[in-house]
């Protein structure tokens, strides 16, 4: 039996802001949009880089990373198949101060800089959807933010993994101890002592750089009310995520 192309096996309106629109807006965004295929640590952008496309993931998750002067790093937001990469370009500016980073391997549709500006000072649909997907980025930024000085470091894992869950169709995350550090701004040996934790309590298996979450109850109620914030912001504003999420 001949095995399906990326192109047969993928569409648009697998990312929820692209499945918001009309069939008369997805026709006419049709032809700009490329599927393309992102490999894990894959660098979408560099902070400060002038932006040259905008990304809507289908089955990836893409992390946005603040960098500092001495390399280090730590994560500011995720995003997958709810919304876009590339805020920046309708925000009024080319460039953004984070990186962005393939966290899970998958595919997304590109559209070219000039195609997304002139589609949202259209003032259309989805002018109005990319202004609710920002608005639940900033919330995302802003609870992160406080998630990191206030709470326990397996707090802010199980929030991690579980916003993370959210935006895969599998229970398994492939990310070593170092790629989790960068992420959430600790060190390797504070991610093993978190990832222990929560492997004792029977809620993850983690091996190898593997981690497979054994009991997703359990780690809702093991996180802090960051999840929980986040995740109801974004059924409120983009109430496809989350029909999304439930049919996976």
């Amino acid at each position: 039996m001949k095995s399906l192309s990326a192109k047969d096996q993928h569409r648009p309106q697998q990312n929820a802001l692209i499945a918001a629109l009309s069939a008369t807006e997805c026709d006419r965004l049709s032809n700009d949009l490329e599927l393309i295929s992102l490999t894990l640590g894959q660098v979408l952008y560099e902070s400060g880089q002038t932006m040259s496309h905008a990304y809507f993931p289908i089955d990836c998750v893409v992390s946005m990373l603040y960098v500092m002067e001495n390399g280090e790093s730590a994560e500011i937001a995720i995003v997958g198949n709810e919304g876009m990469i590339g805020i920046a370009l309708f925000m009024g500016g080319e460039s953004t101060m984070s990186r962005a980073i393939v966290q899970n391997a998958g595919h997304a549709y590109r559209l070219k800089a000039e195609v997304l500006k002139d589609e949202f000072h259209g003032g259309g649909a989805l002018s109005r959807l990319l202004l609710m997907f920002t608005s639940v980025l900033i919330t995302q930024m802003v609870q992160t933010a406080a998630c990191n000085r206030h709470h326990s470091v397996d707090q802010q894992l199980c929030r991690w993994m579980l916003l993370s869950l959210d935006r895969l169709s599998s229970v398994r995350m492939s990310m070593t101890a170092k790629l989790i550090g960068n992420m959430l701004g600790i060190s390797p040996g504070d991610v093993t002592k978190a990832t222990g934790v929560l492997q004792k309590a029977g809620l993850i298996h983690y091996d190898a750089g593997e981690i497979t979450v054994l009991d997703r109850a359990g780690v809702e109620q093991r996180s802090c009310e960051c999840y929980a914030v986040v995740k109801k912001e974004t059924d409120r504003l983009l109430p496809l995520a989350a029909e999304k999420r439930s049919t996976t």
